[in-house]
């Protein structure tokens, strides 16, 4: 399977495609993003929330490791994780997350939260001139080389 990649010029094209990237997501989903700091990360998850029409203000849950955003008219809620600090895949287990009930996205959780589901898309965010790229890779049936290139396509910003 094949990588894609979106280049996002800004934080507002970020956003923007975090928004169109809701309407192929459903609970059960596990998206792992990658970068470093400020590379958009937040961001796109912000998108990914007023996608999904959750309720709540979606911000960094760095401080209380994961953020539950419960569903709003569309009924598929956001739980938003932030690993940064948690060192292992067993601290990830100690957190009992419900991925059945929302669409999950981990900030910083490559190598540390692969195990939860049976297929994931890892999206990593890295600087590209004035923007960014986000490169696409999907693990598992649910993510196939079309499903990748319907999320990476011109339509898709």
């Amino acid at each position: 399977m094949a990588d894609h990649r979106v280049h996002l010029a800004d934080g507002a094209a970020t956003l923007s495609w975090g928004r169109s990237l809701a309407d192929h997501l459903r609970p059960g989903d596990l998206i792992v993003l990658t970068g470093d700091l400020g590379a958009g990360k937040t961001t796109l998850t912000r998108g990914l929330g007023e996608g999904l029409g959750v309720r709540g203000a979606v911000t960094s849950p760095t401080f209380v490791i994961a953020r539950l955003h419960p569903a709003g008219d569309r009924g598929v809620g956001l739980l938003h994780v932030d690993a940064y600090r948690l060192a292992s895949a067993s601290e990830i287990d100690d957190l009992d997350l419900d991925l059945a009930g929302a669409v999950t996205v981990v900030e910083w959780g490559a190598g540390r939260v692969e195990h939860l589901a049976e297929s994931h898309l890892q999206i990593a965010l890295v600087p590209a001139g004035d923007g960014r790229e986000a490169t696409l890779t999907g693990h598992g049936s649910r993510w196939d080389d079309a499903s990748l290139a319907a999320l990476a396509s011109p339509d898709a910003l």
